[in-house]
């Protein structure tokens, strides 16, 4: 495989093709260097340039089969893979992999070594587990939107980050790694029940946390990190951009007071909460004083906990982020590199993302399917 590195080198993953965190969990297992094989359903299957590769960002990295689930034979072919493959990963309601005859129990038959990654909004039990819904939905129920915006304002939904990507896809790839590292004492695979629901609530714990110890308000933006406070917070420039401020430390925070000229002025206790809002209207003043770029000259570099508020198009530019190579450009397309690094075996990028079906023969062949069969297979509409 080009480019094939990284950690998970040698890992061999059957991804069941969805939308949003399984696609992202795929593709991150695959910068780390998992085989990472998508099968996508058949009469998705229309062609395509490979030199002009889609620009869906969250298929990169692996290769595309095209199958027909409805079709026994595509359903065997899928069940071969799963006699080789180490993982699996599917983003289905509860219960449609079973109607597929893809199920655990079917696949455990022919693997019992295979970790089965389930990835859901609501579980796959419970009462609303076969309800449709979004991240917005399942942050909603932990009480993650609720805590997310500005005093006297709606819930402000955080992107879909908070449920799809970081209580959704991290949490099933830490349960996959988790499944992958116990199987090897026990020999056993096993099943990943990924839930939005779940991780989103995993998140709160700290909130959860400070609002037992009473340092937590459970109202919106009235408390330090959630824009109650002067010191933790966004504000305009001059230019109308913004600039972001998190001198939570007293160090830090007397730092932000001199570099914004209130040094050796009486002030008040600086987590006097009753204080926090006028305190924020002088501070708003202040930074409307000076351009983005020229705070970025006083503040930059410093212990302020400052950071220029960029769009999607700076931040690539940046030079903390050219430096460390944050960002990367393959085929003209600039995205994120694969993180985290690693000192011996770093990631990688293994290929732009593919056009559905575009390696069927190539791929299927690799995972020891003969010329033979893949004829057969495809008289049979059971592959693109």
């Amino acid at each position: 495989m080009p480019n094939a590195q990284g950690p998970l080198t040698g890992i061999k993953i059957v991804e069941i093709a969805g939308i949003g965190p399984g696609p992202f969990a795929a593709m991150l297992l695959s910068d780390l260097g998992a085989d990472v094989l998508r099968i996508d359903r058949a009469q998705l299957v229309s062609g395509g340039d490979p030199e002009s590769p889609p620009l869906d960002l969250l298929n990169r990295g692996r290769r595309s089969v095209g199958v027909d689930l409805k079709q026994p034979a595509g359903v065997e072919t899928v069940l071969r893979l799963v006699d080789q493959a180490d993982v699996l990963l599917e983003g289905f309601r509860p219960g449609v992999m079973e109607r597929l005859g893809l199920g655990p129990e079917a696949c455990f038959a022919r693997n019992p070594r295979l970790v089965y990654g389930r990835m859901t909004g609501w579980g796959q039990d419970g009462p609303l587990a076969n309800a449709a819904g979004h991240d917005i939905n399942y942050i909603s129920l932990t009480g993650a939107l609720h805590a997310i915006g500005r005093q006297g304002q709606a819930p402000v939904p955080p992107l879909n980050l908070v449920g799809d990507f970081g209580g959704g896809t991290m949490f099933l790839i830490m349960g996959v790694l988790a499944a992958l590292v116990e199987r090897g004492r026990s020999g056993k695979g096993q099943v990943v029940d990924a839930a939005m629901t779940d991780g989103s609530a995993a998140l709160m714990t700290i909130f959860y946390g400070l609002k037992h110890m009473g340092f937590w308000l459970d109202e919106r933006g009235v408390n330090m990190l959630d824009t109650g406070a002067h010191f933790y917070d966004v504000y305009e420039t001059k230019d109308g951009k913004y600039v972001s401020i998190g001198a939570i430390e007293p160090q830090f925070y007397q730092l932000l007071l001199k570099h914004i000229g209130l040094a050796g002025e009486s002030l008040p206790s600086q987590f006097d909460r009753d204080q926090w809002p006028a305190f924020k209207e002088k501070a708003a003043a202040i930074f409307r004083t000076k351009t983005r770029d020229e705070w970025c000259a006083i503040m930059e570099n410093t212990d302020v906990c400052f950071a220029p508020v960029l769009t999607m198009s700076e931040a690539p530019h940046h030079p903390h982020n050219q430096a460390r190579g944050t960002f990367t450009e393959v085929k003209g397309v600039v995205q994120p590199a694969p993180a985290p690094r690693f000192s011996r075996t770093p990631g990688a990028i293994q290929r732009p993302p593919a056009h559905a079906g575009q390696h069927t023969d190539e791929a299927l062949a690799e995972w020891g399917f003969s010329a033979a069969e893949l004829t057969r297979l495809r008289e049979k509409n059971a592959i693109a």
